[in-house]
């Protein structure tokens, strides 16, 4: 999409820290850590938040899934970690794109 901030990072035309990418998703560092590993997984398929999925997305969705474990252990958080997604403005989406925070490394303050 055009002017997607994260689709242009997912792209390779805007810089980022990325700890991982394959075919389907990104991961990489978010600019303003919330904690001492702090995260963005996104796909790189624009889809602005989980209310915007459809059925034609059930694969790329299992595949972010079953990657955010793989992709929190590859950067050390062995002892467990917080997965974040905001959707809508209800939701606290500041970016509409959809992407999942992966925190930890640290003390997390109860939710």
């Amino acid at each position: 999409m055009s002017g997607c901030v994260f689709c242009k990072i997912a792209a390779g035309e805007l810089k980022a820290e990325i700890v991982y990418q394959d075919e389907y998703i990104v991961a990489f560092k978010d600019h303003a850590p919330k904690a001492p590993v702090h995260l963005l997984v996104i796909p790189r398929k624009h889809i602005r938040n989980l209310n915007a999925l459809d059925e034609g997305d059930s694969e790329l969705i299992a595949h972010l899934m079953m990657s955010l474990p793989k992709i929190a252990k590859e950067q050390g958080l062995l002892d467990g970690f917080r997965t974040i997604t905001n959707t809508g403005k209800g939701g606290r989406q500041e970016v509409y794109h959809m992407h999942f925070h992966i925190l930890g490394g640290g003390q997390l303050p109860a939710m």
